[in-house]
């Protein structure tokens, strides 16, 4: 058992780790743009959230591909657990949203509810403006829509990351 912990502890030293985190949320991220341009599926509120903390999942793998080292790394973690929790909690409440037993009283805002100082919907609205509406689910695939997907790949991100983060502590091993 303990030289499972081990390896996955030295694995989330490597840069190849760091680099999955990156490509896999930056493929996502793609595939998003590709769905909104593409496919003309205009992402709502809870997406427009979800997008963004997809993004901070991206920016967690690049400081590590940037520079790989303890502190680095620390940052890595915490912004992967932060990024990957939080697109959790949305994309739950967005499938909470898309099941109410009665859509009437499930809506969500119109506008981004961004701080002032981190306008991204304003500075780039090509990707961060939402024109849906948060109870458009004509997209599935294996009879899921998007945001019961997004459920499943943020739990995952958060789970490998309790992982990950539990086996370097069990390792003792600096981050």
């Amino acid at each position: 058992m303990s030289n499972v912990v081990t390896r996955i502890s030295t694995w989330a030293e490597h840069k190849s780790s760091w680099f999955v985190l990156f490509a896999t949320a930056l493929g996502l991220e793609i595939a998003a743009l590709y769905f909104q341009y593409g496919l003309g599926l205009k992402p709502c509120i809870m997406c427009i959230y979800q997008r963004t903390a997809m993004y901070g999942v991206v920016a967690a793998g690049a400081i590590v591909l940037i520079k790989n080292n303890s502190f680095t790394r620390l940052i890595g973690f915490a912004g992967w657990a932060v990024s990957s929790g939080w697109g959790f909690i949305i994309a739950r409440e967005h499938v909470d949203i898309l099941t109410a037993a009665n859509p009437f009283f499930a809506t969500c805002e119109f506008v981004p509810n961004f701080p002032s100082w981190f306008a991204i919907h304003e500075w780039l609205p090509a990707v961060f403006a939402a024109e849906g509406d948060c109870l458009e689910d004509s997209w599935k695939f294996l009879d899921m829509g998007m945001a019961q997907w997004m459920y499943y790949i943020f739990a995952a991100y958060f789970a490998v990351f309790v992982v990950v983060f539990i086996c370097r502590l069990l390792d003792k091993k600096p981050f």
